[in-house]
């Protein structure tokens, strides 16, 4: 039997399969959250909640056609997007798996045996089929959500680098590579999380390129990974905007020229700098370099569907979020700052008390100026402040105990439900300050146990009910 032949019959049989389910039980309307927002959004293609998913909205927009002008049926048929998108998404999953269990059973070179090629598509069907009836999967895959989108570009970014670690020594089998980053630029338009798979493709390149695995090169390999995921997430997403804003701030309160003209400018200067370099990679025949500054390119491509959002809300729509028509206010809608600030590494507890200066007045750090579009220049609107906190000099020991900072701060919120939420869970009294183990336990308790295992475990052990809850062994 060819394989490559009931590889491609089966993976189909999957698709179907999955997408015939999901319409069947699709919801019929409007899901109780974020759904009513991108529905209305992707209708009349509005500015979405921070930071935009405008490449969902457009593919949403598209299935909406289909109700034919009927606005009691947009909502469904932009559900049945999901559906379609979720039953895509196992497809590549079951092409993912086989890939794989034929790298793990069959040799390179050999031809795959028929008991070789049952195990290969028995695998694949059991973990495609298993993932389509996942409760997690199936439930946003009846919903207009970002999230089957996203799981679709995903496994697709992931299934590209198997397709070329198969073809990796063969000649232009950096396409694929290059397809990989278009794909991982468009999925900036839906959802971060695609981002997420960069490490594990340094590990594929890294392993099918290396003749010997090392501790070294593993951690140099991770180290890499991150370091391109970072380039991606602050260099592109973020900083080629926050250059371009301020370029603009210079071209228009300096030089008295229009808004978005420093933008451009600064445009010109980055195609003219990549043009340049990928001119000069190819001269030089340095094949790494020439390859990182079309993987650049093709990134920057996919995160061009953000025009979107600056050209909707120049229309100024109804739902029009931040009003993002300008570089600032679209460097502030990307960079989600109306969320604010949470503590990573190290912080305070939800009772530390701030530190003050000797005149009574708390400490307040002066960050970055903030500025917003004016009539004809920008204007300054503010400045970013921070709460400081440390131990204040001539403070009581009673209160210099409140006041120092923890490592891995989890209990952070000082909103009085979380506050006795936090006490109630950790069995903390009113005078006790929480550690780094207090924090660790918090951790484990509630966000790994409860908000991850929990919700992990309705996958394969089921839900008792649909109760949110707390913790309660009855609930949830």
């Amino acid at each position: 039997m060819n394989y490559f032949k009931v590889n491609n019959i089966v993976g189909w049989a999957c698709f179907f399969i999955a997408t015939l389910t999901y319409i069947l039980t699709l919801e019929p309307t409007v899901s109780f959250w974020d759904c009513g927002e991108f529905i209305a959004s992707a209708l009349k293609m509005q500015v979405v909640h921070q930071p935009g998913a405008p490449l969902f909205l457009m593919i949403e927009r598209f299935f909406s056609i289909f109700a034919m002008g009927d606005n009691t049926k947009v909502a469904y048929f932009m559900n049945v997007g999901s559906a379609v998108a979720s039953g895509a998404t196992i497809l590549f999953l079951f092409w993912t798996i086989t890939a794989l269990a034929k790298k793990i059973l069959v040799k390179e070179g050999e031809e795959v045996s028929t008991t070789n090629l049952i195990s290969i598509i028995g695998s694949g069907l059991v973990g495609a089929l298993a993932y389509t009836y996942s409760d997690s999967f199936w439930f946003s895959a009846v919903e207009a959500e970002v999230y089957a989108l996203s799981s679709l570009f995903t496994a697709i970014v992931f299934w590209g680098i198997l397709k070329w670690e198969a073809v990796a020594n063969e000649p232009r089998s950096d396409r694929w590579l290059l397809f990989i980053a278009y794909i991982m630029g468009l999925s900036i338009g839906i959802h971060l999380l695609n981002l997420l798979t960069i490490p594990a493709i340094a590990f594929v390149y890294y392993f099918k390129k290396t003749k010997k695995a090392t501790s070294a090169g593993i951690f140099k390999t991770l180290g890499v990974g991150i370091l391109i995921l970072a380039f991606v997430q602050y260099g592109i997403i973020q900083y080629l905007v926050s250059f371009g804003a301020y370029f603009d701030l210079f071209f228009v309160n300096t030089l008295g020229l229009g808004f978005g003209t420093g933008v451009l400018f600064f445009a010109i200067l980055v195609i003219g700098g990549l043009v340049w370099g990928i001119r000069y990679s190819i001269q030089h025949q340095k094949r790494i370099l020439n390859l990182a500054l079309l993987s650049t390119v093709l990134v920057i491509f996919g995160y061009t569907s953000f025009a979107m959002i600056i050209i909707r809300a120049q229309a100024k729509p109804n739902l029009n979020n931040s009003d993002p028509d300008n570089a600032f206010s679209f460097l502030s809608y990307l960079n989600r700052e109306q969320y604010g600030d949470r503590p990573l590494i190290t912080g305070p507890n939800y009772n530390t008390i701030p530190k003050y200066h000797e005149s009574g007045y708390p400490v307040i750090d002066s960050g970055a100026t903030i500025y917003r579009k004016g009539a004809e220049k920008y204007e300054v609107a503010g400045i970013k402040t921070k709460q400081v906190y440390g131990v204040t000099e001539g403070f009581p020991d009673s209160l210099k105990r409140l006041q120092r900072t923890t490592l891995f701060p989890r209990m952070y919120s000082d909103e009085p439900r979380h506050v006795n939420y936090y006490k109630d869970l950790m069995n903390l009294g009113d005078q006790d300050v929480p550690n780094l183990f207090d924090n660790i336990g918090f951790f484990a308790k509630y966000q790994t146990g409860l908000m991850y295992m929990r919700y992990f475990m309705w996958n394969f052990a089921g839900r008792q009910n649909e109760d949110q809850g707390q913790g309660s062994l009855y609930e949830g």
